[in-house]
């Protein structure tokens, strides 16, 4: 309940604020392009990674080995890239976050703490077809 009122509520209300405050400070215009810029480099950066990802998938599957690590780098760089394609200067800079390999590094022990008390809580579920 608590993050959907943090996702609904606080992170819009924080963006309008940033985009005011950005646009009285450099501008209209120059907080408009700062948008499109984040997107443009966001997607090229996402799509970087993600490939090279991909191929760290490839190469440890051909080792016989899971991709424990290539997958979680792939979750963070989705919901990273989903940020980032997202108007806002707060979104960017946890996409960015999520994005790179030196910070992504850091954010992967929570998201395997998370994963792990899903799984044990049983609060994870999937459907079966």
């Amino acid at each position: 309940m608590k993050l959907l009122i943090t996702l609904f509520i606080i992170v819009p209300a924080l963006e309008i604020f940033l985009f005011l405050l950005s646009g009285q400070t450099i501008g209209v215009w120059p907080t408009v392009a700062l948008i499109f810029a984040t997107g443009i480099i966001g997607t090229w950066l996402a799509k970087r990674q993600g490939v090279t990802v991909i191929e760290e998938a490839k190469n440890e599957l051909m080792r016989g080995r899971l991709p424990s690590e290539a997958v979680l780098d792939g979750i963070c760089i989705f919901i990273g890239g989903v940020l980032l394609l997202t108007p806002g200067f707060f979104t960017d800079i946890v996409g960015f976050i999520l994005l790179l390999p030196v910070t992504r590094k850091f954010i992967k022990p929570f998201l395997v703490r998370w994963l792990k008390s899903s799984f044990t809580t049983k609060t994870f579920f999937y459907i079966k077809r």
